[in-house]
């Protein structure tokens, strides 16, 4: 790609970013296909750029938008209040030490496993309503399924045993 700094249009209206902008919009791209990649199981992802005539998962590639300062370490995630407190927050630094969710609270474990965190964490926390808490956090449905189809899994009780050990 050749570099033409007479025409600050060259980067569709963006040649006037820094080198830590262009960073962090190609951070938020990269983030937003990984996410697109969890929801539609390996579909393709289509990015465009103004003026795209077809398009069937759009990414939009926007100006940085500065973190909107919550009092809380979400950062740019929508933790829901009640997965936003104190406590909840000392077990998603635990959760996610332990490599289960990464820093934008996403499960980075298998469906069962995740349903398992999730009742945990609820548990914990005396979330009453815990899987639609949990399912719109993470994109899902039918979480209490995962749940119960753990609970028929002989591995779970070793996992249940870690959380056990991770959250007390």
């Amino acid at each position: 790609m050749n570099h033409n700094e007479e025409v600050p249009d060259f980067l569709g209206g963006r040649g006037d970013m820094l080198p830590a902008d262009v960073l962090k919009v190609l951070n938020e791209l990269l983030e937003q296909l990984h996410r697109k990649d969890k929801k539609h199981q390996g579909s393709p992802v289509f990015i465009y750029a103004p003026g795209s005539q077809y398009v069937d998962t759009q990414i939009n590639i926007g100006k940085v938008q500065p973190d909107s300062p919550k009092g809380t370490e979400k950062g740019t995630s929508n933790l829901p209040e009640v997965l936003a407190t104190d406590g909840a927050m000392a077990l998603w630094r635990k959760a996610q030490q332990a490599g289960y969710v990464d820093e934008h609270y996403q499960p980075l474990l298998s469906r069962t496993q995740a349903a398992l965190l999730a009742h945990y964490m609820a548990k914990k926390l005396e979330i009453k309503d815990k899987w639609k808490t949990f399912e719109v956090l993470w994109d899902r449905r039918n979480m209490y399924r995962d749940y119960y189809d753990a609970m028929n899994q002989d591995q779970t009780y070793l996992f249940l045993d870690k959380l056990k050990e991770l959250f007390e």
